[in-house]
């Protein structure tokens, strides 16, 4: 029989090791996310109240989620966010990072990077009182537009059932553009000096090393960017409920909001409990393809 050596039972032990210091986290991640996710996909086959007994209704609780224009047209609206919390900030955090890394050195870049920044750091309850009043109709947004002779445009930008959701989306953009920005920027510095310079000497516009270079080099960046801010899309509940609460009627009203309602209010445990079984699965199919861009970007 053949022995292990030395350096076998040192790997072994260190291996031990390592997952003794992961099981406490994996403990936590097993009794406050999976745990709680299995619950909720066996609660959307019941019909409960939260309080009294459980009665199995198979897939009805989804065929009702299905069915429902209220409730599905939430998931729409999600989408319609992925669009301003995603696209939008990922699209111009990529060209802003871009110019800081041409341009902003130094003191001015680090504080222009520490601005950007912030919204990031503010807590987004806040961002989205703070926001609720500058939308508002006596706001600081319409009261700019007046002075600037815009007056016919000027309306409460939260009240609005055709502008509810882009200003919602917008206050989303103010958010997570610095995010979006640093993370790019960071990126960005890791690349080599000399592709920019080749690029210069044979006369490559700002467009092409951007386009040809910056890009393709920062998939792995781009594909982290791409996933928070979708996920942060569609898991979207305080800044549109402190902004809008889902209103004006279901204009601004998102999964997180219609979840909150059926089971906190109205008691449907399973409608809410299949609802959010539909977001989730809605989330892993839209970023699963992000995570193969960065694996191939590896």
């Amino acid at each position: 029989m053949s022995r292990q050596t030395p350096f076998q039972q040192g790997a072994r032990r260190e291996h031990f090791i390592g997952w003794l210091f992961v099981l406490p986290a994996l403990v936590m991640y097993a009794v406050f996310v999976l745990l709680p996710l299995l619950m909720s996909i066996q609660y959307s086959f019941v019909r409960w109240n939260g309080i009294g007994q459980m009665t199995w209704v198979g897939l009805d609780n989804y065929v009702r989620v299905l069915e429902d224009p209220d409730l599905l047209g939430t998931i729409f609206n999600s989408l319609r966010l992925v669009v301003f919390f995603s696209f939008i900030p990922v699209s111009l955090g990529l060209v802003v990072a871009s110019i800081m890394h041409r341009t902003a050195t130094g003191r001015f870049g680090a504080t222009a990077r520490t601005v950007l920044f912030l919204p990031q750091v503010i807590p987004l309850v806040a961002a989205g009182i703070i926001w609720g009043r500058l939308l508002s109709l006596p706001g600081l947004v319409n009261e700019i537009l007046r002075g600037i002779g815009l007056s016919t445009v000027t309306r409460a930008w939260l009240g609005d059932f055709d502008w509810a959701l882009p200003a919602v989306g917008f206050i989303g953009i103010w958010v997570l553009l610095g995010f979006c920005t640093v993370l790019l920027w960071t990126g960005m510095t890791k690349l080599d000096p000399a592709l920019f310079e080749s690029a210069r000497i044979d006369g490559a516009s700002w467009f092409t090393e951007f386009s040809r270079i910056t890009v393709p080099l920062l998939r792995n960046e781009i594909g982290v960017c791409l996933t928070v801010t979708v996920i942060a899309a569609l898991a979207a509940f305080d800044i549109v409920y402190v902004s809008t609460a889902g209103g004006p009627g279901n204009s601004t009203a998102v999964p997180g909001i219609q979840i909150y309602i059926l089971a906190f209010t109205e008691q449907r445990i399973g409608p809410a409990s299949a609802l959010a079984v539909i977001l989730t699965a809605l989330v892993l199919i839209i970023i699963l393809p992000f995570q193969r861009l960065n694996r191939e970007a590896k």
